[in-house]
């Protein structure tokens, strides 16, 4: 099991590596933690990478393996690159895939996947903000605030970058996750029907969550 600790105070966002007390820090992902963030992606992403990785993958090739090669990518949203890992006592316990929004809203043109243009469009609301893409802890190091403290590091980094705040997305059919980004002071912005083939939760709402920064 993990310790606990009480006490977090993240120092220096703009580091590689972040001093949060005697056991935990947050470090820059690397290639190394790759099969962390496929698992981090898996669990977060509520069944919609699987679908997409399971169009990408060659004849005979699972979506474990295409989501290794896109974590290790040195380009992509989801890329060890964007992501920063929080381990506790030396060991990994929590990642983040976050980056900055566009400026400029993505065309959604006619050759864009139909079921997946709500949700740029709702990346499209929120120009130049921080997005958490993904934000994931292992299940033996859950209630231990280590979500919460990856999401605060995160506003520290993009209050450093000049970002103008930090958007999430969460799905209605999670409202445990709503409840707690308001409760860190995150707000609805908009919200768009998600139908995505062969998806378990279609039909179901796309929560666009801002906070200022």
């Amino acid at each position: 099991m993990f310790a606990r600790r009480a006490q977090v105070s993240v120092r220096s966002p703009t580091d590689g590596w972040f001093d949060m007390d005697d056991n935990r820090l947050v470090r820059a992902a690397t290639p190394d933690d790759a099969p962390l963030l496929v698992r981090f992606v898996r669990w977060a992403g509520e069944g919609i990478p699987d679908l997409l990785w399971a169009d990408m993958a060659a004849p005979g090739q699972d979506i474990d393996a295409v989501g290794l090669e896109r974590a290790r990518r040195e380009e992509g949203s989801f890329s060890y690159r964007n992501a920063q890992v929080l381990e506790v006592d030396g060991r990994v316990a929590a990642g983040i895939v976050a980056y900055r929004l566009p400026s400029e809203p993505v065309p959604i043109g006619p050759d864009f996947p139909a079921g997946f243009a709500p949700l740029q469009e709702l990346e499209n609301l929120a120009p130049g903000h921080w997005y958490v893409n993904i934000l994931a802890t292992l299940p033996e190091a859950r209630g231990q605030g280590l979500g919460t403290a990856l999401l605060r590091h995160a506003e520290e980094r993009a209050a450093a970058l000049g970002c103008p705040g930090v958007a999430i997305i969460v799905f209605a059919s999670n409202p445990g996750a709503a409840r707690l980004y308001e409760r860190l002071g995150y707000s609805e912005a908009a919200r768009r029907r998600v139908d995505i083939p062969g998806w378990a939760h279609s039909g179901t709402d796309a929560v666009l969550l801002r906070k200022p920064l």
